[in-house]
């Protein structure tokens, strides 16, 4: 049977780094962003969708979706975003089923879903296991400011949009600490992946 590992984390908090540990010790990875990119490509039904309620203003000359147009119109207005999320999440959400469905035909021991917003949608409730990237405040506003090229007031305002992390850290099973260097982020992971190939 197919073990599902829900990955996530606040904004800046290395899921990223730990994401790509367990593609490297085989473990296929579902990555949310990623699939939130497909389903909004040309010629699909969420950039239609996104379209007829935001207008083509939020389209590039190529026809391709301007984020940075769309997401001024989402950031500070919670009625465009909630439209925004009831067009996208569904879509997303079949879309993920769909590969994790797959890789279970396959018989796959483990698969990974990265889902930034893990436990906010509800999809914790698909996993066996979940594992949480965690970073104190300080590094998290100093990377997110290197990262996005932000201010301070900008990154903490993301920040605080989020989930607080204390209420994370009592939902998620296993916490991984990136406050120190990648290798021993590595030793954490790797003592993560053991004991789940143990479990089987």
């Amino acid at each position: 049977m197919t073990k599902v590992i829900g990955l996530t984390g606040g904004i800046a908090s290395g899921k990223s780094t730990i994401s790509n540990i367990f593609k490297e010790v085989g473990w296929p990875v579902i990555d949310a962003d990623q699939t939130a990119r497909q389903v909004v490509m040309p010629g699909s039904l969420g950039l239609a969708q996104i379209v007829s309620r935001f207008g083509s203003q939020v389209l590039q000359p190529d026809g391709t979706l301007d984020r940075a147009a769309l997401g001024s119109m989402v950031f500070d207005d919670p009625q465009n975003l909630s439209d925004l999320d009831q067009i996208e999440h569904p879509l997303i959400m079949a879309a993920i089923d769909k590969q994790l469905a797959g890789f279970k035909k396959q018989g796959l021991p483990v698969v990974v879903l990265d889902v930034p917003l893990l436990f906010e949608t509800g999809m914790d409730q698909e996993c066996d296991l979940t594992v949480l990237a965690v970073v104190d405040r300080k590094m998290q506003l100093e990377r997110l400011m290197k990262r996005d090229h932000c201010s301070k007031a900008a990154a903490l305002k993301r920040i605080n949009a989020q989930m607080p992390l204390e209420e994370k850290m009592r939902r998620a099973d296993v916490t991984i600490d990136n406050n120190g260097s990648l290798a021993q982020t590595r030793l954490q992971v790797a003592k993560l992946v053991e004991r789940v190939s143990q479990q089987k």
